[in-house]
């Protein structure tokens, strides 16, 4: 088996702003709490995340040939990311969002297109899949990554024996296409219950993980926000509670969960700990601003789990 974590998918920087329930009119100024920076995304915010936990970790994505570009890799490389894979696109700007998060967490966007989900394929990502312990396939609707290309890392990374996991960001209909190529390859399906209700057609989440599992996947794992998560074992079926917390900013949650549950699996959890873990530290993320949030260390995560409160499975 081969040894750390590689995340290959949508790289984007977040500037996340807390609290603007309103934008002010014509050229006004608002006061506000805080402004967050941070590199994101269904790749590079699970690689800052399991990053910070402890887990050596390598980011294959794509930036473009910006000012913006220099900023995310400097970030990245300050985290401890590895970022011999992550490719310069030299005339296309980086992909970048704003979240106005409003005093009650709600977070609308403003989305730049950019270099972001042309995460690379080539010989040296298949190669540093092939020898990594674990694999994290966050590319899903990347124009170089659909088709077939995506697939092909999965495959040279499974039959180097990591651990596969998968997750979504906002699916489009040539998801369901593209995952039929690629969960027969993943451990770990870990999309969102909405994406699982819209993609799947069911309306529960005990079918929308049996519509899964029938396509491959070896387990699914369903993040339900501050509902907790659902995670399907085989037969094995259980109810995760979130913890009891006041969010600031929900912007990585899903992101930090995928994270956490590698990170877990990485120090010996079995699944389903892993998944305890993995909710705590979506938990931390969420009390701070961006990526990151409130996130420290893998012993502040397990410190921070006997202080909070777990709510009942929803």
């Amino acid at each position: 088996m081969g040894t750390g974590l590689i995340c290959i998918g949508l790289t984007t920087l977040d500037v996340v702003a807390r609290p603007i329930d309103a934008l002010p009119q014509g050229e006004g100024t608002t006061l506000i709490q805080g402004i967050g920076i941070a590199p994101a995304g269904t790749a590079a915010g699970a690689a800052m995340v399991a990053a910070r936990l402890g887990l050596p970790t390598r980011l294959a994505g794509s930036v473009g040939g910006d000012l913006t570009g220099r900023f995310v890799r400097m970030a990245l490389e300050e985290a401890g990311v590895g970022t011999d894979l992550l490719e310069t696109i030299p005339g296309m700007p980086t992909s970048t969002t704003v979240l106005a998060v409003d005093s009650k967490g709600r977070r609308p966007n403003f989305h730049a297109l950019g270099a972001g989900m042309f995460a690379p394929t080539g010989e040296a990502v298949k190669a540093a899949a092939s020898q990594a312990a674990f694999l994290h396939y966050g590319g899903i609707g990347g124009p170089k990554l659909d088709g077939g290309a995506g697939a092909a890392v999965v495959e040279a990374a499974k039959a180097g024996g990591a651990v596969v996991t998968c997750d979504l960001i906002s699916p489009q209909p040539t998801a369901l296409a593209e995952l039929e190529r690629l969960l027969p390859n993943v451990d770990y399906f870990m999309p969102s219950v909405a994406e699982a209700f819209a993609l799947s057609g069911a309306t529960d989440m005990a079918a929308a993980a049996d519509f899964f599992l029938a396509r491959g996947a070896g387990a699914v794992l369903m993040k339900n926000g501050g509902n907790g998560s659902y995670v399907a074992l085989g037969a094995e079926r259980t109810r995760l509670g979130a913890y009891d917390i006041t969010p600031v900013d929900t912007t990585s949650c899903g992101d930090s969960y995928c994270a956490g549950f590698i990170v877990g699996l990485s120090r010996g959890l079995p699944p389903l700990e892993a998944a305890r873990f993995a909710t705590a530290v979506a938990a931390l993320v969420a009390q701070g601003l961006a990526t990151l949030g409130r996130l420290e260390s893998y012993d502040g995560v397990l410190k921070a789990m006997g202080e909070m409160t777990l709510k009942e499975p929803a």
